[in-house]
């Protein structure tokens, strides 16, 4: 059985947990973290040298970095949420990268000011800046959404919702002025119809 290590309140760990559950991978988790075991730990550090979660275990397969996680899963499952296609997993793949270098990058200050309640996070400048980043990329992601109608690849759910669909609840839960985004918000709603997000994304952790 897949062995998971890591807390699940990551949102790193939340994404593949969420994946496992759209494709149907029975999975046994192991906490591992804040408040956990540390992954400082020799044995951790031997299967991540980063000593961060996610890691997977899939029968002496060890695994680390989530979104590479996330591919390898779905390709073991030969599954249509990452499409064999050229350009159809292009796509999918293109707002992967989106989301882990630029959107997530972007309220990475303002969500330990607003939400870990860092007091190194306390300049008042920078919060400002980290929001209206942020923002701006939620823009973005609006037009795209308009633009299909439905998710981020196109017209039905694939592995790039996964990453996507945690940071649009991580934005609506994180508490700041939020500008009106009518597409994401029927994105958000559109995706509380899957079991695996309403466990592992709006589930009341951001």
């Amino acid at each position: 059985m897949l062995t998971i290590y890591g807390r699940d309140s990551s949102i790193n760990v939340r994404k593949v947990l969420w994946a496992c559950v759209e494709l149907g991978i029975a999975f046994r988790r192991e906490d591992w973290g804040s408040g956990f075991r540390s992954t400082r730990e020799p044995s951790f550090v031997a299967m991540n040298p980063n000593a961060m979660v996610p890691v997977i275990d899939d029968d002496g397969f060890v695994l680390w970095e989530s979104n590479s996680i996330l591919r390898y899963l779905a390709n073991r499952q030969n599954s249509e949420l990452y499409p064999a296609a050229p350009r159809e997993r292009a796509r999918v793949d293109q707002w992967i990268d989106w989301q882990a270098s630029d959107l997530n990058r972007a309220w990475s200050y303002a969500f330990m000011a607003l939400v870990r309640k860092s007091p190194t996070h306390g300049d008042a400048q920078q919060l400002a800046a980290s929001v209206d980043n942020w923002s701006g990329f939620m823009r973005t992601l609006e037009g795209r959404l308009q633009q299909t109608g439905a998710f981020v690849a196109g017209d039905r759910f694939t592995l790039a919702d996964i990453p996507v669909g945690l940071s649009v609840n991580r934005w609506f839960g994180t508490p700041l002025a939020h500008p009106e985004l009518p597409a994401v918000a029927a994105y958000y709603d559109r995706l509380n119809e899957r079991a695996g997000f309403r466990t592992f994304g709006r589930n009341g952790m951001a």
